[in-house]
């Protein structure tokens, strides 16, 4: 089989979680993802910005991040991250979480979740806190597996359960009922402009 010639494209993420969406991204936007950098918490993400900016200046980068609370839109937080970026970088902000783009597949959420699609947000965008509604629909799930994996105990101070990261990392990873990406796009801007400025990358 003939292998494709096209270098692999490094990248950076938050974490875990983000990794497994931004490798799905990229592969529906036809990217090789190489190494993913980061993988750390947000603020050193964005302290080593600059360092994968410069990067950037000889060969394509991807940098995903949360927008969270810290600006109203994503335009000023781009401007105060990363104002001059690379002709090479695609910097992108999730619109306010990563977890927004999973809910954007309402569909397959609502199947994953174990809730009725009704129940989905329709403008995961809009929400202040997508990770919160996500636990939220937890909560109505009738699926005792996903409430005892996905929501913190009781008396526990977390805001998630232990298997929080791995059960959606598989929603992420599963070709056959879980998450698409394309699909996620209709309902979330921020994934859909994503996904074009990937598509351009290497050309």
């Amino acid at each position: 089989m003939q292998q494709s010639l096209e270098p692999a494209v490094n990248a950076a993420a938050e974490g875990d979680l983000d990794e497994a969406v931004l490798r799905s991204v990229a592969r529906h936007a036809g990217i090789s993802l190489g190494s993913v950098y980061g993988r750390k918490g947000k603020p050193h993400l964005l302290r080593s910005l600059a360092g994968f900016n410069n990067a950037a200046k000889f060969a394509p980068w991807i940098v995903v991040v949360d927008l969270d609370r810290d600006c109203d839109c994503a335009p000023p937080c781009v401007k105060k991250w990363l104002p001059a970026p690379s002709p090479r970088m695609c910097f992108r902000i999730a619109v306010r979480a990563i977890e927004a783009w999973l809910l954007a597949d309402r569909e397959r959420m609502a199947e994953w979740i174990g809730v009725k699609i009704s129940q989905v947000p329709q403008n995961p965008e809009e929400l202040a806190d997508p990770k919160r509604e996500l636990i939220n629909l937890a909560k109505r799930s009738h699926r005792l597996s996903i409430k005892r994996e996905l929501l913190p105990a009781a008396n526990s101070d977390r805001t998630v359960g232990p298997l929080y990261t791995t059960r959606m990392i598989e929603f992420v990873e599963n070709n056959t009922s879980g998450w698409r990406p394309p699909e996620a796009a209709k309902g979330s801007d921020s994934l859909a402009r994503c996904l074009k400025r990937m598509s351009q990358l290497t050309m």
